[in-house]
């Protein structure tokens, strides 16, 4: 009769699932082989008669280390990351380049939520900032970690794939369009680096957003380097990169405006004289109900500053106190580190129809999205504007565009928003967004209506 030991010999696998023969090995080549398969790569399972795996060969501890490692070196050349491979969270700097104190506390924040997602590819990891800050070695170097976990992750710069994706119509192509699109919608985990650097043609826009707006229904993990403000990209994909039930959006470094720079704030000597500390809420001989409305209009200003939500707009004739109120938001806004644009009306106008001029450094298409989208916009003396249609036209879009995305928004009037018509007027109607605040008192600068004061105890508002 055969024995139990000859029979589970005879029925020794003669090749493993993945790895090939693992038939037995001559005694003498064993003296420094795996003490637990004696370098046969597999095992059979200590199981009992009965069970699933009993008599089938599992992989050893030894080649399931090798295998992982074999998966790595697998995964980086399907990852595309190329000389980028050579980053690891361990070796770079969590400081980043150090420019200023500023860059280098950002840098330290991006770098501690880099590691924490690499550790679970969950969401959408958004990293800001200009050229030359670390944001593609971080995005790399999460990449890398991600896969050495196995992980899959595909890297691709933003202006390579959409010349891929075209190239992917020559049927002679190493790889055809559906089957590069499906790879980069589809991979577990994408970084799609320099977002924004790619041309803004329609064809272009509309395949990063179907790719980006798969990912993000289906919540697929993705990191993606920002080299310009989200302000500057289409709304469609603004929207996605800045959700906050999927994103986490990381600023490495602040962005330089070339050409914006002496834009956006008011006159230095406006600047520096409007104050809350400076405002006089006694008003140019204003009766009680006048000094009611500049004390309201002081309040619900300072209120404005520290919780920024809706619109706010001050009405009333010229030289009652709003522009005094409005560039007081803005300097105490900047002063608190918020990103504001204040503007007389009229004068943004021009700066429009300057950047058609050939020595503007700005683009209309740059200023205008900025201005659109800053998260504080002050428009002061609206009404104030030309009333040509291209002038109206330019102010209905970035009104309608900061009432649908609730951008906080101040402005001055001395026009009744009531007596408005048309969709601004409208728009300024909205009491769920908009708080308008009138000021009865009369112009400060009109002397010839001043009034002696008493001294009745009543004191500028501070």
């Amino acid at each position: 009769m055969e024995s139990l030991g000859d029979i589970l010999k005879r029925l020794t696998p003669k090749h493993s699932p993945e790895n090939g023969n693992v038939s037995s090995i001559p005694e003498e080549e064993i003296s420094n082989a795996c003490p637990i398969c004696q370098d046969r790569g597999w095992v059979r399972a200590q199981v009992s008669m009965g069970d699933p795996l009993f008599g089938k060969a599992i992989i050893c501890r030894c080649r399931a280390i090798v295998t992982d490692e074999d998966r790595f070196e697998r995964l980086k050349r399907y990852s595309d990351l190329g000389l980028l491979g050579r980053f690891t969270l361990d070796d770079i700097d969590p400081k980043g380049n150090g420019q200023s104190p500023e860059d280098e506390r950002l840098y330290r924040k991006a770098y501690q939520s880099a590691s924490e997602y690499a550790s679970n590819p969950q969401g959408w990891l958004v990293l800001s900032g200009p050229s030359g800050c670390g944001k593609t070695v971080l995005a790399a170097a999460t990449a890398n970690r991600c896969m050495a976990a196995g992980y899959p992750a595909l890297f691709v710069v933003v202006p390579d794939l959409l010349d891929h994706l075209r190239a992917g119509y020559n049927p002679t192509g190493d790889m055809l369009y559906d089957e590069q699109f499906e790879r980069v919608r589809s991979v577990p985990l994408l970084i799609l680096d320099d977002l924004g650097s790619q041309s803004s043609t329609p064809w272009a826009q509309e395949k990063l957003y179907q790719i980006l707006n798969h990912r993000f229904n289906n919540q697929l993990p993705t990191i993606v380097t920002l080299g310009v403000p989200f302000e500057v990209l289409e709304d469609r994909l603004g929207t996605r990169l800045t959700d906050p039930k999927i994103c986490v959006v990381l600023q490495l470094s602040g962005y330089s405006f070339h050409g914006l720079e002496n834009i956006g704030s008011p006159e230095p000597q406006l600047l520096m004289r409007s104050t809350f500390e400076s405002f006089d809420g006694r008003g140019n001989g204003a009766d009680s109900q006048g000094v009611e409305s500049l004390e309201a209009a002081l309040r619900a200003s300072k209120e404005f500053v520290h919780y920024p939500e809706g619109w706010l707009v001050l009405t009333g004739v010229n030289g009652c106190g709003k522009t005094h109120l409005a560039v007081a938001i803005y300097k105490e806004s900047v002063r608190m580190g918020k990103d504001a644009y204040f503007f007389f009306l009229p004068d943004l106008l021009d700066h429009f129809r300057f950047t058609f001029s050939p020595d503007s450094r700005v683009t209309y298409s740059e200023l205008f999205q900025r201005v659109r989208n800053v998260p504080m916009l002050i428009l002061d003396d609206l009404g104030a504007q030309s009333s040509t249609p291209w002038a109206q036209e330019k102010l209905y879009q970035i009104i309608v565009h900061r009432h649908n995305a609730r951008l906080p928004t101040v402005m001055t009037t001395t026009v009744d928003p009531d007596s408005l018509s048309g969709p601004v007027g409208s728009r300024l109607k909205d009491s769920t967004l908009v708080q308008v605040i009138p000021i009865t008192a009369p112009d400060y600068r009109d002397k010839a209506t001043r009034r002696p004061r008493r001294n009745t105890g009543t004191i500028r508002s501070h």
